[in-house]
């Protein structure tokens, strides 16, 4: 599935928030995501999802280009 890629010229302000206890030893936090909403980044807050057998949760980041900031969503893998 092709993402979209939109690049905006400052990052959002770094989002703080509690993570709630895992339901169980099954599960593993999957990190929020920056989701580009009616022209600009909204923050989606994170999740506890049961753990995928051999794959693990690699958070999103912000990326630098020579244009601005672009951001690059978590995934399993």
């Amino acid at each position: 599935m092709a993402h979209e890629t939109y690049v905006v010229r400052e990052r959002p302000i770094e989002v703080v928030y509690v993570r709630p206890p895992a339901p169980g030893p099954q599960h593993v936090w999957v990190s929020g995501d920056w989701v580009w909403e009616s022209g600009g980044y909204h923050w989606h807050e994170g999740r506890w999802e049961r753990r995928h057998e051999g794959v693990s949760w690699r958070d999103g980041h912000w990326k630098t280009t020579p244009h601005g900031y672009k951001w690059v969503p978590g995934r399993w893998g």
